[in-house]
Protein backbone atom coordinates (compact mmCIF):
# COMPACT_ATOMS: atom_id res chain seq x y z
CA UNK A 1 0.00 0.00 0.00
CA UNK A 2 1.06 3.63 -0.83
CA UNK A 3 1.75 5.92 1.73
CA UNK A 4 -1.38 8.96 0.56
CA UNK A 5 0.20 12.16 0.62
CA UNK A 6 -2.26 15.47 -0.07
CA UNK A 7 -1.52 18.84 -0.66
CA UNK A 8 -4.19 21.18 -0.54
CA UNK A 9 -3.58 24.73 -2.30
CA UNK A 10 -0.90 25.12 -5.10
CA UNK A 11 0.65 29.15 -4.02
CA UNK A 12 4.07 29.04 -3.24
CA UNK A 13 4.20 27.22 -0.19
CA UNK A 14 1.32 24.00 -1.43
CA UNK A 15 3.45 23.63 -4.57
CA UNK A 16 7.03 23.83 -3.48
CA UNK A 17 6.14 21.79 -0.62
CA UNK A 18 4.65 18.88 -2.78
CA UNK A 19 7.62 19.30 -5.48
CA UNK A 20 10.11 18.84 -2.48
CA UNK A 21 8.21 15.65 -1.40
CA UNK A 22 8.21 14.61 -4.59
CA UNK A 23 12.22 14.71 -4.90
CA UNK A 24 12.55 13.17 -1.55
CA UNK A 25 9.99 10.27 -1.96
CA UNK A 26 9.98 7.00 -3.83
CA UNK A 27 7.24 7.10 -6.26
CA UNK A 28 6.00 3.44 -5.71
CA UNK A 29 6.03 4.19 -1.61
CA UNK A 30 3.80 7.13 -1.98
CA UNK A 31 1.05 8.55 -4.17
CA UNK A 32 1.01 12.70 -3.98
CA UNK A 33 -1.99 14.19 -4.76
CA UNK A 34 -1.65 18.23 -5.24
CA UNK A 35 -5.51 19.89 -5.41
CA UNK A 36 -5.52 23.88 -6.47
CA UNK A 37 -8.89 25.46 -7.36
CA UNK A 38 -7.18 26.89 -10.65
CA UNK A 39 -4.62 24.95 -13.17
CA UNK A 40 -2.05 27.68 -12.90
CA UNK A 41 0.74 28.61 -10.82
CA UNK A 42 -0.07 32.75 -9.74
CA UNK A 43 2.81 34.64 -8.77
CA UNK A 44 1.09 36.29 -6.39
CA UNK A 45 3.74 39.05 -5.38
CA UNK A 46 2.85 39.95 -8.99
CA UNK A 47 -0.74 40.98 -8.45
CA UNK A 48 -0.40 44.68 -8.22
CA UNK A 49 1.56 44.37 -11.94
CA UNK A 50 -1.18 42.26 -13.29
CA UNK A 51 -3.58 45.20 -11.72
CA UNK A 52 -2.19 47.45 -13.54
CA UNK A 53 -1.85 45.96 -17.16
CA UNK A 54 1.22 43.93 -17.12
CA UNK A 55 0.96 40.76 -19.03
CA UNK A 56 2.69 38.05 -16.42
CA UNK A 57 4.45 34.72 -17.79
CA UNK A 58 1.93 31.56 -18.16
CA UNK A 59 3.19 29.26 -15.36
CA UNK A 60 0.61 25.94 -15.85
CA UNK A 61 0.91 23.64 -12.76
CA UNK A 62 0.90 20.66 -15.30
CA UNK A 63 4.39 22.50 -16.97
CA UNK A 64 5.76 23.19 -13.18
CA UNK A 65 5.03 19.88 -11.39
CA UNK A 66 5.91 18.37 -14.67
CA UNK A 67 7.64 14.57 -14.42
CA UNK A 68 7.72 14.83 -10.47
CA UNK A 69 4.91 12.36 -10.29
CA UNK A 70 2.69 14.66 -8.22
CA UNK A 71 -0.94 14.09 -9.58
CA UNK A 72 -2.65 17.17 -10.00
CA UNK A 73 -6.45 17.66 -9.82
CA UNK A 74 -7.97 20.81 -10.42
CA UNK A 75 -10.79 21.41 -7.83
CA UNK A 76 -12.41 23.34 -5.03
CA UNK A 77 -11.82 22.28 -1.59
CA UNK A 78 -15.32 22.32 -0.18
CA UNK A 79 -14.19 20.66 3.50
CA UNK A 80 -11.51 18.71 5.38
CA UNK A 81 -12.46 16.00 8.09
CA UNK A 82 -9.34 15.58 10.15
CA UNK A 83 -10.76 12.66 12.06
CA UNK A 84 -11.81 10.69 9.22
CA UNK A 85 -8.65 12.22 7.64
CA UNK A 86 -10.54 12.72 4.17
CA UNK A 87 -11.55 16.24 1.76
CA UNK A 88 -14.12 16.91 -0.41
CA UNK A 89 -13.35 18.49 -3.69
CA UNK A 90 -15.64 19.96 -6.20
CA UNK A 91 -14.48 20.05 -9.59
CA UNK A 92 -14.84 19.34 -13.39
CA UNK A 93 -16.10 15.75 -12.91
CA UNK A 94 -18.83 16.51 -9.66
CA UNK A 95 -18.04 16.53 -5.88
CA UNK A 96 -15.72 13.60 -4.76
CA UNK A 97 -13.83 12.43 -1.61
CA UNK A 98 -10.39 12.28 -1.47
CA UNK A 99 -8.41 9.97 1.51
CA UNK A 100 -5.68 10.50 3.09
CA UNK A 101 -2.45 9.25 5.48
CA UNK A 102 -0.78 12.54 5.70
CA UNK A 103 -2.22 16.11 4.49
CA UNK A 104 -0.45 19.05 4.14
CA UNK A 105 -3.00 22.35 4.13
CA UNK A 106 -1.54 25.16 2.10
CA UNK A 107 -4.61 26.89 1.33
CA UNK A 108 -3.65 30.20 2.37
CA UNK A 109 -5.34 33.62 2.45
CA UNK A 110 -7.49 35.96 0.64
CA UNK A 111 -8.27 39.59 0.99
CA UNK A 112 -9.73 40.81 4.68
CA UNK A 113 -12.51 43.17 4.63
CA UNK A 114 -11.80 44.03 8.28
CA UNK A 115 -15.92 44.27 8.88
CA UNK A 116 -15.67 47.63 7.07
CA UNK A 117 -19.27 48.70 5.81
CA UNK A 118 -19.70 48.57 2.28
CA UNK A 119 -15.71 47.19 1.83
CA UNK A 120 -17.10 44.18 0.53
CA UNK A 121 -20.02 45.57 -1.93
CA UNK A 122 -17.86 48.83 -3.90
CA UNK A 123 -13.93 47.93 -2.89
CA UNK A 124 -12.21 45.57 -5.02
CA UNK A 125 -8.87 43.53 -4.38
CA UNK A 126 -5.40 42.35 -5.38
CA UNK A 127 -4.64 39.40 -3.09
CA UNK A 128 -5.90 36.79 -5.87
CA UNK A 129 -5.44 36.82 -9.53
CA UNK A 130 -9.92 37.30 -10.19
CA UNK A 131 -9.62 40.20 -8.11
CA UNK A 132 -6.19 41.97 -9.61
CA UNK A 133 -7.91 41.58 -13.15
CA UNK A 134 -10.77 43.27 -11.73
CA UNK A 135 -8.92 46.21 -11.02
CA UNK A 136 -7.47 45.83 -14.36
CA UNK A 137 -10.76 46.22 -15.88
CA UNK A 138 -11.48 49.11 -13.65
CA UNK A 139 -8.55 50.92 -13.96
CA UNK A 140 -8.81 50.43 -18.35
CA UNK A 141 -11.80 52.08 -17.54
CA UNK A 142 -10.97 55.08 -16.11
CA UNK A 143 -10.53 58.34 -17.54
CA UNK A 144 -8.27 61.28 -16.86
CA UNK A 145 -8.37 62.35 -13.75
CA UNK A 146 -10.19 59.91 -11.76
CA UNK A 147 -9.64 59.01 -8.35
CA UNK A 148 -8.60 55.74 -6.86
CA UNK A 149 -8.36 55.28 -3.17
CA UNK A 150 -5.48 52.85 -1.71
CA UNK A 151 -6.93 51.37 1.30
CA UNK A 152 -3.89 49.76 3.95
CA UNK A 153 -0.43 51.34 4.31
CA UNK A 154 1.32 47.99 4.28
CA UNK A 155 3.60 46.57 1.71
CA UNK A 156 0.74 45.68 -0.60
CA UNK A 157 -0.62 49.20 -0.33
CA UNK A 158 2.58 50.93 -0.86
CA UNK A 159 3.12 48.63 -4.14
CA UNK A 160 -0.40 49.10 -5.66
CA UNK A 161 -0.43 52.79 -5.18
CA UNK A 162 3.06 53.30 -6.75
CA UNK A 163 2.36 51.08 -9.43
CA UNK A 164 -1.08 52.90 -10.34
CA UNK A 165 0.33 56.02 -9.85
CA UNK A 166 3.05 55.02 -12.37
CA UNK A 167 1.20 53.72 -15.06
CA UNK A 168 -2.09 56.25 -15.06
CA UNK A 169 -0.24 59.35 -13.85
CA UNK A 170 -3.56 60.72 -15.08
CA UNK A 171 -5.34 59.92 -12.43
CA UNK A 172 -5.62 60.95 -9.09
CA UNK A 173 -4.07 58.08 -6.17
CA UNK A 174 -4.50 58.06 -2.84
CA UNK A 175 -3.44 55.98 -0.17
CA UNK A 176 -5.21 55.82 3.40
CA UNK A 177 -2.89 54.30 6.03
CA UNK A 178 -4.41 53.86 9.29
CA UNK A 179 -1.09 54.47 10.94
CA UNK A 180 1.63 56.55 9.32
CA UNK A 181 2.99 56.39 6.12
CA UNK A 182 5.89 53.54 6.57
CA UNK A 183 6.06 53.63 10.09
CA UNK A 184 7.48 50.46 10.39
CA UNK A 185 10.50 51.22 7.74
CA UNK A 186 13.76 52.67 9.27
CA UNK A 187 14.12 56.34 8.94
CA UNK A 188 15.83 56.28 5.84
CA UNK A 189 13.31 53.98 4.56
CA UNK A 190 10.50 55.69 5.04
CA UNK A 191 11.90 58.90 4.06
CA UNK A 192 12.24 57.03 1.06
CA UNK A 193 8.93 56.06 0.59
CA UNK A 194 7.54 59.85 0.90
CA UNK A 195 9.82 61.08 -1.53
CA UNK A 196 8.75 58.27 -4.34
CA UNK A 197 5.25 59.38 -3.41
CA UNK A 198 6.00 63.42 -3.92
CA UNK A 199 7.37 62.45 -7.13
CA UNK A 200 4.61 60.12 -8.57
CA UNK A 201 1.98 62.54 -7.06
CA UNK A 202 0.43 60.02 -4.38
CA UNK A 203 -1.31 61.96 -1.84
CA UNK A 204 -0.87 60.03 1.49
CA UNK A 205 -3.85 59.89 4.15
CA UNK A 206 -1.94 59.02 7.42
CA UNK A 207 -3.80 57.67 10.54
CA UNK A 208 -6.94 57.27 8.30
CA UNK A 209 -9.13 55.02 9.54
CA UNK A 210 -11.70 53.81 6.97
CA UNK A 211 -14.50 53.47 8.37
CA UNK A 212 -17.11 53.12 5.09
CA UNK A 213 -16.90 52.30 1.54
CA UNK A 214 -19.56 53.69 -0.87
CA UNK A 215 -20.13 53.54 -3.84
CA UNK A 216 -17.87 56.61 -5.40
CA UNK A 217 -16.40 57.79 -1.98
CA UNK A 218 -14.06 55.86 0.79
CA UNK A 219 -15.45 57.72 4.64
CA UNK A 220 -12.54 57.99 7.60
CA UNK A 221 -13.08 58.04 11.07
CA UNK A 222 -12.73 62.01 11.70
CA UNK A 223 -15.47 61.98 8.97
CA UNK A 224 -13.25 63.01 5.93
CA UNK A 225 -14.36 62.30 2.44
CA UNK A 226 -12.23 60.71 -0.24
CA UNK A 227 -13.70 60.90 -3.59
CA UNK A 228 -13.07 57.31 -5.42
CA UNK A 229 -14.39 56.47 -8.25
CA UNK A 230 -12.01 52.42 -7.67
CA UNK A 231 -11.26 51.95 -4.19
CA UNK A 232 -8.60 48.98 -3.96
CA UNK A 233 -8.38 47.39 -0.31
CA UNK A 234 -5.21 46.11 0.70
CA UNK A 235 -5.81 46.19 4.72
CA UNK A 236 -4.79 42.90 5.89
CA UNK A 237 -5.32 38.93 4.68
CA UNK A 238 -7.81 36.23 6.32
CA UNK A 239 -7.55 32.67 6.18
CA UNK A 240 -9.26 30.22 4.27
CA UNK A 241 -12.31 29.86 6.57
CA UNK A 242 -12.36 25.80 6.23
CA UNK A 243 -10.27 25.39 9.39
CA UNK A 244 -13.06 27.26 11.35
CA UNK A 245 -14.91 23.76 10.45
CA UNK A 246 -12.34 21.46 11.54
CA UNK A 247 -11.28 20.02 14.93
CA UNK A 248 -7.86 21.29 14.43
CA UNK A 249 -6.72 23.66 17.18
CA UNK A 250 -6.34 26.99 15.63
CA UNK A 251 -5.54 30.84 16.88
CA UNK A 252 -7.51 33.43 17.45
CA UNK A 253 -6.85 34.51 13.44
CA UNK A 254 -8.05 31.31 12.09
CA UNK A 255 -4.35 29.37 11.33
CA UNK A 256 -3.49 26.25 12.12
CA UNK A 257 -1.09 26.06 15.21
CA UNK A 258 2.17 24.19 14.18
CA UNK A 259 5.04 23.44 16.13
CA UNK A 260 8.53 24.01 14.67
CA UNK A 261 8.40 21.01 11.94
CA UNK A 262 4.91 22.70 10.57
CA UNK A 263 3.37 19.38 12.40
CA UNK A 264 -0.60 20.34 14.27
CA UNK A 265 0.12 20.31 17.26
CA UNK A 266 -3.95 19.17 17.74
CA UNK A 267 -3.36 16.72 14.56
CA UNK A 268 -0.04 14.82 13.98
CA UNK A 269 -1.07 13.57 10.07
CA UNK A 270 -1.68 17.30 8.75
CA UNK A 271 0.96 19.68 8.52
CA UNK A 272 0.49 23.34 7.60
CA UNK A 273 2.55 25.99 5.48
CA UNK A 274 2.62 29.38 4.21
CA UNK A 275 -0.32 31.99 5.27
CA UNK A 276 -2.24 28.74 7.06
CA UNK A 277 0.24 28.14 9.57
CA UNK A 278 0.49 29.97 12.94
CA UNK A 279 4.18 29.20 13.72
CA UNK A 280 6.44 31.38 15.99
CA UNK A 281 9.93 32.63 14.84
CA UNK A 282 12.71 34.65 16.74
CA UNK A 283 11.77 36.33 19.83
CA UNK A 284 8.46 33.66 19.98
CA UNK A 285 6.72 36.26 17.40
CA UNK A 286 4.12 34.58 14.89
CA UNK A 287 5.85 34.91 11.34
CA UNK A 288 3.74 36.87 9.70
CA UNK A 289 1.59 36.09 6.35
CA UNK A 290 3.63 36.69 3.18
CA UNK A 291 5.91 34.63 0.72
CA UNK A 292 9.03 34.81 2.72
CA UNK A 293 7.03 32.54 5.32
CA UNK A 294 5.61 30.78 3.16
CA UNK A 295 8.42 28.78 0.98
CA UNK A 296 10.57 28.01 3.99
CA UNK A 297 8.11 26.45 5.90
CA UNK A 298 6.69 24.58 3.55
CA UNK A 299 10.66 23.15 2.57
CA UNK A 300 10.71 22.44 6.22
CA UNK A 301 7.13 20.35 6.25
CA UNK A 302 8.54 18.55 3.39
CA UNK A 303 11.50 17.80 4.81
CA UNK A 304 10.18 16.88 8.44
CA UNK A 305 7.69 14.78 6.41
CA UNK A 306 9.98 12.44 4.30
CA UNK A 307 12.09 12.57 7.39
CA UNK A 308 9.42 10.77 9.55
CA UNK A 309 8.57 8.25 6.65
CA UNK A 310 12.15 7.06 5.99
CA UNK A 311 13.31 7.24 8.99
CA UNK A 312 15.78 10.09 8.52
CA UNK A 313 17.11 12.65 11.28
CA UNK A 314 14.41 15.65 11.31
CA UNK A 315 15.35 18.73 10.38
CA UNK A 316 15.75 21.98 12.69
CA UNK A 317 16.46 24.93 10.75
CA UNK A 318 15.62 28.50 12.63
CA UNK A 319 12.97 30.22 10.29
CA UNK A 320 13.95 34.04 9.97
CA UNK A 321 13.71 37.39 8.03
CA UNK A 322 16.44 39.05 6.14
CA UNK A 323 14.58 41.88 4.52
CA UNK A 324 11.24 43.12 3.20
CA UNK A 325 11.37 43.89 -0.71
CA UNK A 326 8.88 46.47 -1.40
CA UNK A 327 8.53 48.14 -5.45
CA UNK A 328 7.75 51.28 -5.79
CA UNK A 329 6.50 51.11 -9.61
CA UNK A 330 9.00 49.37 -12.32
CA UNK A 331 11.67 51.78 -11.82
CA UNK A 332 12.10 52.05 -8.31
CA UNK A 333 11.90 50.36 -5.07
CA UNK A 334 13.29 49.85 -1.39
CA UNK A 335 15.03 46.72 0.19
CA UNK A 336 14.62 47.26 3.84
CA UNK A 337 16.98 45.30 6.02
CA UNK A 338 15.61 43.47 9.06
CA UNK A 339 16.42 41.52 12.13
CA UNK A 340 15.76 38.09 12.26
CA UNK A 341 12.40 38.72 14.13
CA UNK A 342 11.46 41.62 11.20
CA UNK A 343 12.72 44.87 12.40
CA UNK A 344 13.89 47.58 10.69
CA UNK A 345 17.57 47.97 11.30
CA UNK A 346 19.26 51.40 10.21
CA UNK A 347 20.44 49.56 6.74
CA UNK A 348 17.83 50.45 3.32
CA UNK A 349 18.72 49.75 -0.01
CA UNK A 350 16.67 52.33 -2.69
CA UNK A 351 16.24 53.42 -6.47
CA UNK A 352 16.51 51.46 -9.34
CA UNK A 353 19.67 48.72 -7.93
CA UNK A 354 16.41 47.97 -5.17
CA UNK A 355 13.79 47.51 -8.19
CA UNK A 356 16.20 45.17 -9.75
CA UNK A 357 16.81 43.60 -6.53
CA UNK A 358 13.13 42.89 -5.49
CA UNK A 359 12.72 41.04 -9.42
CA UNK A 360 15.20 38.81 -9.24
CA UNK A 361 13.65 37.79 -5.60
CA UNK A 362 10.30 37.67 -7.61
CA UNK A 363 11.69 35.32 -10.37
CA UNK A 364 13.95 33.73 -7.85
CA UNK A 365 10.31 32.70 -6.04
CA UNK A 366 8.73 31.67 -9.17
CA UNK A 367 12.20 29.38 -10.31
CA UNK A 368 12.16 28.10 -7.27
CA UNK A 369 8.36 26.79 -6.96
CA UNK A 370 9.80 24.60 -10.38
CA UNK A 371 13.49 23.68 -8.39
CA UNK A 372 11.97 23.40 -4.78
CA UNK A 373 15.27 21.76 -3.84
CA UNK A 374 17.45 24.83 -5.41
CA UNK A 375 18.49 22.47 -8.45
CA UNK A 376 20.64 20.30 -6.17
CA UNK A 377 20.80 16.48 -5.98
CA UNK A 378 18.97 14.55 -4.14
CA UNK A 379 18.37 10.76 -3.39
CA UNK A 380 14.92 9.24 -3.15
CA UNK A 381 14.50 7.81 -0.11
CA UNK A 382 12.88 4.25 0.59
CA UNK A 383 9.84 3.34 3.17
CA UNK A 384 11.06 0.57 5.55
CA UNK A 385 9.08 -2.03 4.59
CA UNK A 386 7.18 -3.98 7.07
CA UNK A 387 9.18 -6.93 7.95
CA UNK A 388 7.63 -10.16 7.24
CA UNK A 389 6.78 -12.50 10.02
CA UNK A 390 8.09 -16.18 9.77
CA UNK A 391 5.12 -18.53 8.68
CA UNK A 392 4.19 -20.89 11.49
CA UNK A 393 4.71 -24.45 10.71
CA UNK A 394 1.80 -26.03 9.03
CA UNK A 395 0.17 -28.52 11.55
CA UNK A 396 0.00 -32.31 10.46
CA UNK A 397 -3.38 -33.22 9.35
CA UNK A 398 -5.67 -35.15 11.65
CA UNK A 399 -5.99 -38.52 10.09
CA UNK A 400 -9.55 -40.08 9.45
CA UNK A 401 -10.70 -43.01 12.43
CA UNK A 402 -10.58 -46.26 11.39
CA UNK A 403 -13.78 -47.95 11.18
CA UNK A 404 -14.46 -49.99 13.76
CA UNK A 405 -16.95 -53.18 13.59
CA UNK A 406 -20.03 -52.42 15.31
Amino acid sequence: MQHRIIVLGAGYAGASAAGRLARRLRRDDVSLTLVNAEPDFVERVRNHELATGRNLPHRPLADVLGGTGVELKVAKVTAVDVDRKAVAVTGADGTEELTYDTLVYALGSGWNDQGVPGAAEHAYEIAGRAGALEVRERLAGLGAGGSVVVVGGGLTGLEAATEIAESRPDLEVTLAARAGLGDWLSPKGARYVREVFGRLGITARENADVTAVEDGRVVTADGTVLPSALTVWTAGFAVHPIVKATTLEAGDDGRIVVDDTMRSVSHPDVYAVGDAALVRGPGDKPLRMSCATGTPTAWQAADTIAARLTGGKLPHVPLRYFNQCVSLGRKDGLIQYVTADDRAVNAALTGRLAAFYKELVCKGAAWAVAHPTLGMPTRRRRMPRPETAPSAPSAPSAEPAPETAA
